[in-house]
């Protein structure tokens, strides 16, 4: 992590992602260092705009460390995973909650964690390079870093679709998904970051930034949502692969195709996941929720066999554990969505601390 401050008075909060040959993959420390510099940052008057960016020319973040995760549990230390998670959670809720402008500039490779610390930020900035991705029913897990939240919450079913497929989309389609705010070609990126630098209020000239000279290339989400809002509707993976397959639609039948490769259980579960998740309040309760089947993952086998098959052996062929949705028993599903016994409870805190702000501002009222 490269933490540091920039222009007059060091107004301008730089955070960048510094494993450029991981395409700066989060590990524990660099969540670490950006949750304490956003809790500094956010009480600091002087710092006005912050800036997140990632090293190198391959990417903001491809992820989270999914090698570690998968040593820790061959290794009987499931715990840090659930660690890294919770730390990375906590992250996620706290750049939703940010007090000032958060730009994420989410250029080439953008998915799994990389989207938990872009996507969640009040400015997030696409360029031509960009690649976004929920890759994670391909590796046995669920979306998670809020992405059930994201997803839930994009037009129609464009979230389902995104989901289950993992498809990797560009900058147009990820504005249409909401995931993003701005296209701004990369060659512009520098002229950005020194208006940023350069500006006695840095928040000034993000406002006077303009967005609109530029278009992006174009996606296929908004002419391809009419059959997407129809075909994934269904409240079972089962009844929306029929509804693809049956489809005269050729990029239907070949969602139905790209969904058959995924884990049988976490398409299941990520769909269930889903459905809760859009009709909940906050973020904070779809990472709680996100928490819980994050931990239950560590007890099967399929996700350190989707690690293993996508970025150990790289051979691409993993073996389910079951490997046919019809064979996903309801009582394993069931055992991802249970209680444990140690909640992450940020939704409960968020709540606390809004009643709290809510009587501090109720005692500081003058009386009538």
């Amino acid at each position: 992590m490269l933490v540091r401050r920039e222009g007059p008075g060091g107004r301008l909060g730089r955070l960048t992602l510094n494993r450029p040959r991981a395409i700066n993959a989060l590990t524990p420390t660099m969540v670490g260092l950006l949750d304490a510099a956003l809790r500094d940052w956010a009480d600091d008057p002087t710092v006005a705009v912050v800036v997140l960016d990632g090293a190198g020319e391959r990417g903001l973040c491809a992820g989270g460390d999914i090698r570690a995760i998968r040593e820790a549990v061959l290794a009987g230390a499931p715990e840090r995973a659930l660690a890294f998670w919770a730390g990375e959670y906590r992250l996620n809720a706290r750049i939703r909650r940010f007090p000032k402008p958060y730009i994420a500039i989410m250029d080439g490779i953008v998915m799994g964690g990389g989207i938990g610390v872009s996507a969640h930020g009040g400015v997030r900035i696409v360029t031509e390079r960009s690649v976004l991705s929920m890759p994670e029913v391909g590796i046995g897990f669920i979306p998670d870093v809020g992405g059930t939240w994201l997803l839930s919450h994009a037009p129609g079913e464009l979230g389902t679709h995104l989901a289950l497929t993992a498809a990797r989309i560009g900058a147009a389609d990820a504005i249409t998904a909401g995931l993003a705010d701005h296209y701004l070609p990369a060659a512009r990126l520098p002229d950005l970051l020194d208006a940023l630098r350069r500006a006695p209020d840095p928040a000034d000239a993000l406002a006077a930034f303009d967005f609109t000279a530029h278009t992006p290339p174009p996606g296929h989400l908004t002419t391809d949502r009419a059959w997407i809002d129809e075909l994934y509707r269904g409240d079972k993976v089962t009844e929306i692969l029929a509804a693809l397959t049956a489809s005269p639609v050729p990029a239907a039948t070949a969602d139905a195709a790209e969904i058959g490769g995924k884990c049988p259980t976490s398409l299941v579960v990520t769909l269930r996941a889903l459905r809760a998740a859009r009709s909940m309040t906050s973020l904070e309760a779809a990472l709680d929720q996100e928490y819980r089947l994050a931990g239950a993952s560590l007890a099967t086998a399929d996700l350190v066999e989707g690690i293993r098959a996508a970025v150990v052996d790289k051979d691409r062929d993993p073996r389910w554990s079951p490997a046919s949705l019809d064979e996903v028993d309801p009582a394993e599903v069931d055992r991802f969505f249970a209680p444990v016994d140690v909640e992450l409870g940020l939704a409960a805190a968020q709540s606390a601390a809004a009643a709290q702000s809510a009587a501090g501002q109720s005692a500081a009222a003058p009386a009538r």
